[in-house]
């Protein structure tokens, strides 16, 4: 069996953080606009009459800018290919079209977009006119998904957006002197965002930002600010105060010191989502890769404890602080994952769920290295034991000994090594099902009387079954018919769609670069 690619990470690690020169460096201005109707021309930076910040923090006067987005090193070739499309059919046909949110954000910082998110002046039942394939969800919040070739592009109208606003308002607004309609109408949707560096605007026809309340100033400071008072903003929908944790572990952000002492003080809130939701944003935090990162700001803000008590356990049983700098085996493997995977190259969530499960299952019975790399092998080829154990005999490279979920190798015979490979296996499924027990999770912190109490289990039912036909292979023989994965190439879209062959080959490419460090001989 061919198992190259399992002693190798996919790409060097690198800060999360760009260097922020780089981020706001100017740019000439080359290559063909990816929007085939741009025809209209460049507009200079600029200033709008000065507004009253509405920011969290303070109301200082802050003036309304428009930015010229191939200053900023934006081109419009960074732009998907469904999303160009929908730009240009409301485009033709009359209506505004802006980019708004995270991927405005993100293209700025030159990263890739997990999506993109269009708002037109078009009415949604006109959005719908224009695409074939085009469908109004939500009833709250209705918006238009736009099929397009293989992807699915959220289009939202101002004019829905107008009537949302204000409903539960707790917080003034003036209009600003000056200001034409379509500056408030712009400013008035980003005051609904959740955080002003999500709060920018982008035509890319006239290759414009509009920046109404400071989002650009706290990308360069690399700060997540909430748009409003962060405990009103929290308050009004607490799955901000994941978000804020998830794009600050994504971006390599602190938080300001508002948003920061009301994500710690308001972390109770996260309580009252509906589990669904709870799991989506936990996703969005393990499987795009920034989950170490993740992992240590909710551990940080005192977040873990409420979301995954039996993995803040471990943190509190191995001395592990809120601010601790260090690694351990937890954050190791999340690290490998991390480095795997990307915005627009995500796992299925039972990939996170399951090294969850096969952590907590070493921590409670620390296994011989080379038992973990043969378990880590057998998964890998669908449950053959003797051939992992025969490829694990013949590894020549030193483990982490700084794991104490590790313990010292012996020299272990083939039929002990198959029994302790087939212990570890029924102890991750064991571990899997605490996991998701309300009882068990509601005791992992108990040893802790200062903890909050929680028994939160968000993982579903159907996510366990997926997560259990990982690793059941190596407790039920061989599986007949299945085909090791070859070669160290991951198919990114069955992996995301949940592939037993590339979701084993990926966790065991995880565990053994964790085990066996590529920097060790």
């Amino acid at each position: 069996m061919a198992v190259s690619g399992l002693c190798f990470a996919c790409k060097p690690h690198f800060s999360l953080r760009p260097p922020l020169f780089y981020c706001f460096r100017k740019i000439r201005f080359c290559s063909v606009a990816a929007i085939e109707t741009l025809d209209e021309p460049v507009i200079q930076g600029a200033h709008f009459s000065p507004a009253k910040n509405v920011s969290g923090e303070g109301s200082k006067l802050s003036r309304w800018k428009k930015l010229n987005s191939q200053d900023l090193g934006i081109s419009t070739s960074n732009i998907s290919k469904p999303t160009r499309k929908v730009l240009n059919g409301l485009k033709t046909k009359g209506y505004e079209v802006y980019l708004v949110g995270g991927c405005v954000r993100d293209l700025i910082l030159k990263r890739t977009p997990k999506d993109f998110d269009i708002i037109t002046t078009a009415e949604l039942r006109e959005v719908v006119k224009a695409f074939s394939r085009c469908a109004i969800i939500g009833r709250r919040f209705p918006i238009c998904h736009v099929h397009m070739d293989d992807a699915i592009v959220e289009v939202s109208s101002f004019s829905t957006s107008a009537r949302n606003f204000g409903r539960g308002l707790t917080y003034e607004l003036e209009r600003p002197a000056g200001s034409d309609k379509k500056d408030f109408v712009r400013w008035r949707n980003c005051l609904q965002r959740d955080f002003t560096i999500n709060g920018l605007m982008f035509d890319p026809f006239a290759r414009i930002i509009y920046d109404y309340i400071g989002g650009i100033e706290d990308i360069k400071k690399a700060k997540v600010r909430t748009v409003i008072p962060a405990s009103t903003s929290f308050q009004e929908d607490g799955a901000r105060i994941l978000r804020a944790i998830r794009i600050a572990a994504r971006l390599g952000f602190s938080f300001s010191r508002e948003t920061a002492h009301f994500v710690k003080n308001l972390s109770c809130l996260i309580l009252r989502l509906d589990k669904s939701r709870l799991l989506m944003e936990m996703n969005y935090m393990m499987a795009y890769g920034s989950a170490e990162a993740s992992l240590r700001l909710l551990w940080k803000f005192g977040l873990l404890e409420l979301l995954l008590p039996i993995q803040a356990a471990y943190f509190v049983r191995t001395g592990f602080r809120r601010r601790d700098k260090r690694s351990n085996m937890l954050l190791s493997l999340f690290s490998k994952l991390d480095r795997l995977l990307a915005p627009n190259r995500p796992c299925h969530s039972s990939l996170w769920v399951g090294i969850l499960a096969f952590h907590e299952a070493l921590s409670n019975k620390p296994r011989d290295p080379l038992v973990v790399a043969a378990f880590s092998l057998a998964v890998h080829n669908g449950g053959d034991i003797p051939e992992a154990i025969n490829i694990a005999k013949n590894i020549n490279k030193s483990h982490d000994s700084s794991f104490h979920e590790l313990s010292e190798p012996q020299n272990l015979e083939n039929l002990t090594l198959v029994n302790e490979v087939m212990s570890l296996a029924a102890s991750v499924k064991s571990t899997l099902s605490e996991m998701t027990d309300e009882h068990f999770v509601s005791q992992a912190m108990s040893a802790y009387p200062q903890a909050p109490f929680s028994d939160l289990v968000f993982i579903p039912l159907a996510l366990y079954l997926n997560v259990c036909k990982v690793f059941q292979c190596v407790t039920m023989g061989a599986e007949k018919g299945f085909v090791a994965k070859q070669g160290s190439r991951i198919d990114y879209e069955l992996l995301a769609l949940g592939s037993l062959r590339e979701t084993r080959h990926t966790f065991a490419r995880v565990v053994f670069d964790t085990v066996y460090p590529l920097d060790r001989t």
